[in-house]
């Protein structure tokens, strides 16, 4: 049986061998070509970056540790607690927390849990399983320790069933790589002793909550290199986490990546696979009783390749690639999005926030969309992290250096987008800035990635930072309905004998600090000609009114820019004005003209007085009112439509006070 097994590959060597040199000879630049699209030097490569157990345990009574105040932060549409504290709230100096992973009770979101490496002393690079968990939605939490003291833990994966029972995935090593799977039936308060659960690094897990006949089943995938039953490196469970399947494999050899439960219990991975992604999708994984095949594996073009060892986070990745499917029910139901800190093969920044979706199932992917909004290539989003709401909205938060270029200094982002992905809303700070490079637990980075699970009303993320000058975990929700905060009503603008009078009005106000004008000259850029103070936070109706003067003649941009008392700021659409300066009556030619159907007229008058505009035919007779209202002196500007006319030649007459003129018009059609 082996020499036969031994003549097929054999064989199948010969052919591969063959086929590569005629390709070559008929059609070298195709090879080229391809070679050329990625950057140069080697593919991003699993054996380059994996957990070593390096120092050894060093017990440090919690009791021992020094105390500082916890750093918690309240802003806008964010609020932020410290996780990793003790029983009074306070930050426990000299240790370090990094790469969390979370878990929502579905049922009771006011419990959730959150789990992390946990270094007792940065002294070392020794790592347990942290957990903390919350009843209360996240305004405190209890850090109980670690799961196993004195166990070698690592790269922590939560989720929770469709029951609410929590599951943490534990990465461990002795003379091979394995995880255990443990499970908490009341919160994350407690845990059982564990389940072997196969594995390797990285692994990563989620659970069928779609109430189908998957419901329950627990998924993993995790990397071959470092697998503890190479070749395979996927395995599942079908009794509630009680035990789990021997490996088997998928296409490709994915690794440093993600899996996501579609709405019918089609299971996705999405993950890397060198210079490209891969997403595969099994259709009977939601079957028990069959072995799991994988019906779809389509390469991904994300314009990049995942990132590791960048500027802010020498020793780890700059972020795991995010695979998530939307299962609202709404317009965007079944679409499958990827997303990735990647390191840019169009252009030279190290690492952008990319995004790409799917509406048939992961056959077929659109363009590449970078998320991200700063100007230039030099900076660095990392720990791009993804989740979709059940109401169908995707959220995406990543750490960025964009504010302190060229440092390691970075902040946390966000942006949303609810038309599947095809548009994202303006990027936001949301935190104080802080130094990725402080508080290393004997080892050069902040983990490896962040976790974050969203609601209808906004989003749940657990994360790590530097913010007390050492690494510690954070929870912070997101709010959706304080995205926006000034829902803009109106803004228009108009002319008067001297100035451009500008007028908006908002319907609610949320920590508003104020309105810049800007203005632009056609042809010249933006900038700021004034200030209106704001009205702080209101849910009642607000008119705002300015006035720009000393103008010379020409066409004008006016908008705003509305900012919030944390510097955090967004646009108003633009608005169009042509101002000159007049002292007597004039009635401008049309246009354009011909027209069809509508075409401008523009007028000047010298007082304030009741304007009346008709539209008269070839014999005299009044076809149309275009205007007939009270207007201030000054430049105005009317667009008349001729749908309901027949082609030929009209007139236009304008009557203000004593004054009248008339003319010509063509309608074309």
């Amino acid at each position: 049986m082996n020499r036969i097994f031994e003549k097929k590959r054999f064989n199948t060597i010969v052919r591969l061998i063959l086929f590569l040199i005629i390709v070559f000879l008929i059609e070298p630049n195709l090879i080229f070509s391809q070679i050329k699209e990625k950057k140069s030097g080697n593919p991003p490569s699993p054996t380059a970056h994996h957990e070593i157990k390096e120092d050894d345990y060093i017990p440090v009574p919690r009791e021992s540790q020094e105390r500082s105040p916890a750093y918690n932060y309240l802003m806008s549409n964010i609020s932020t607690v410290q996780v990793n504290v003790d029983n009074n709230g306070q930050n426990i100096v000299g240790d370090a927390a990094n790469e969390p992973s979370i878990a929502v009770d579905q049922n009771n979101p006011n419990r959730m849990t959150i789990g992390w490496r946990q270094f007792n002393t940065i002294n070392s690079n020794f790592r347990q399983a942290g957990w903390a968990f919350t009843t209360n939605g996240g305004q405190t939490w209890t850090f109980p320790g670690v799961i196993e003291p004195g166990i070698f833990r690592s790269d922590p994966v939560l989720d929770a069933d469709k029951n609410g029972n929590i599951y943490y995935n534990s990465l461990t090593v002795d003379s091979d790589f394995f995880c255990n799977v443990f499970k908490s039936t009341d919160g994350g308060a407690s845990w059982n002793g564990g389940v072997f659960a196969q594995g390797g690094d990285k692994q990563w897990m989620t659970i069928d909550k779609t109430g189908g006949p998957g419901t329950g089943h627990i998924y993993a995938f995790w990397t071959s290199n470092y697998s503890v039953c190479y070749p395979g490196f996927f395995t599942r469970s079908t009794d509630n986490g009680g035990s789990f399947e021997d490996c088997t494999t998928i296409p490709d050899d994915p690794f440093w990546g993600t899996l996501a439960v579609g709405p019918n219990g089609d299971l996705y991975i999405g993950a890397s696979i060198g210079y490209d992604f891969l997403v595969a999708r099994s259709t009977n994984a939601q079957n028990s009783g069959v072995v799991v095949a994988w019906d779809m594996a389509t390469v991904v073009n994300l314009d990049g390749s995942i990132s590791y060892g960048g500027g802010p986070n020498p020793g780890g990745l700059l972020g795991q690639t995010i695979i998530a499917v939307d299962t609202s029910g709404g317009p965007y139901h079944g679409n499958i999005y990827l997303l990735c800190s990647v390191d840019r093969y169009s252009t030279s920044d190290p690492a952008d926030v990319m995004f790409v979706r799917s509406t048939d199932g992961g056959v077929s992917w659109s363009s590449p969309i970078r998320i991200n909004d700063d100007p230039g290539n030099t900076e660095y989003q990392w720990f791009g992290t993804m989740s979709v709401a059940p109401n169908g909205r995707i959220d995406v938060v990543w750490l960025d250096t964009r504010d302190n270029t060229g440092s390691n200094i970075s902040a946390l982002y966000y942006s949303n987008s609810e038309d599947g992905g095809t548009t994202w809303s303006q990027n936001e700070r949301l935190s104080d800035f802080f130094n990725s490079h402080v508080g290393w637990p004997n080892q050069q980075k902040m983990g490896d990635y962040f976790d974050m699970v969203s609601d209808s009303s906004g989003a749940r993320l657990a994360w790590a930072a530097t913010f007390n000058g050492e690494q510690d975990v954070y929870y912070s929700y997101i709010s959706d309905s304080t995205i926006v905060p000034v829902e803009l009503l109106s803004f228009s603008a108009s002319v008067t004998t001297n100035a451009v009078n500008l007028n908006w009005s908002t319907a609610t106000e949320l920590n508003n600090l104020g309105f810049e004008i800007q203005r632009n000259k056609e042809g010249t850029e933006f900038f700021t000609v004034g200030f209106v103070d704001g009205n702080g936070t209101t849910t009642e109706l607000h008119n705002y009114s300015y006035t720009d003067k000393n103008l010379d003649n020409g066409k004008y941009y006016y908008r705003l820019k509305q900012v919030d008392y944390d510097g955090s700021y967004e646009y108003s659409d633009m608005v169009e004005v042509e101002w000159r300066a007049f002292n007597s009556y004039v009635l401008e030619q049309n246009y354009p003209n011909p027209f069809n159907p509508t075409t401008t007229i523009r007028f000047s008058i010298k007082n304030k007085s009741n304007v009346r505009i008709t539209i008269l035919n070839a014999i005299g007779e009044e076809v149309a009112v275009v205007l007939n209202e009270e207007k201030e002196a000054g430049y105005h500007q009317v667009e008349f439509n001729a749908t309901n006319l027949p082609s030929g030649v009209y007139f236009y007459q304008l009557r203000a006070g004593s004054f009248i003129d008339t003319k010509k018009m063509i309608l074309l059609r």
